[in-house]
């Protein structure tokens, strides 16, 4: 199973924001103990902006696996769980032979989603009620997708109201 998972807001536009500057604009306590709770144990896939925007890396209890095209980025050698990738397909290659790799989780940014999302089997989508400006995108959810399961609008401890979204293929 490979699933994409990520929380979005909506710019003034409606265009649906994933980041800005490298960072996420809005804080969500409960959707990042969501993020956790769906990624333990199994190998997430970022592209190497996402990784450098990781406050604490790599991400525990599971294993890293970094896309980029420019080489090293960064990573000390005795990091285990951390593999470089040079493409999508390579990266999905090593995520499947890693622990838990039978669910893979795309974790961004907007050109690793974009590359994923013709694989992928399943979309985790948190939405953020809050208009933000933004600089990265989350990709179109077309309409060979229908909507699984949805939570009920909640008040975060940030104030901010948000949902999780499941999406299937049809």
């Amino acid at each position: 199973m490979i699933g994409l998972i990520w929380g979005q807001a909506r710019d003034a536009a409606g265009r649906p924001v994933i980041g800005a500057g490298g960072d996420i604009p809005w804080h969500v306590p409960e959707d990042f103990a969501h993020f956790k709770r769906t990624t333990a144990g199994h190998p997430v896939v970022m592209g190497r902006l996402t990784w450098e925007s990781l406050p604490k890396r790599p991400l525990p209890g599971r294993t890293n696996i970094v896309v980029s095209s420019r080489g090293p980025f960064g990573v000390p050698d005795a990091e285990a769980d951390v593999v470089p990738a040079g493409s999508i397909g390579e990266a999905l290659k090593i995520a499947a032979d890693a622990p838990g790799g039978d669910e893979i989780w795309v974790i961004g940014g907007s050109q690793i989603y974009s590359e994923s999302l013709p694989i992928a089997d399943v979309l985790k989508v948190t939405e953020i009620n809050t208009e933000v400006e933004g600089d990265a995108f989350a990709p179109e959810i077309g309409a060979e997708w229908s909507v699984a399961s949805s939570t009920e609008w909640t008040t975060s401890s940030s104030g901010l109201r948000y949902r999780h979204l499941t999406y299937r293929r049809k």
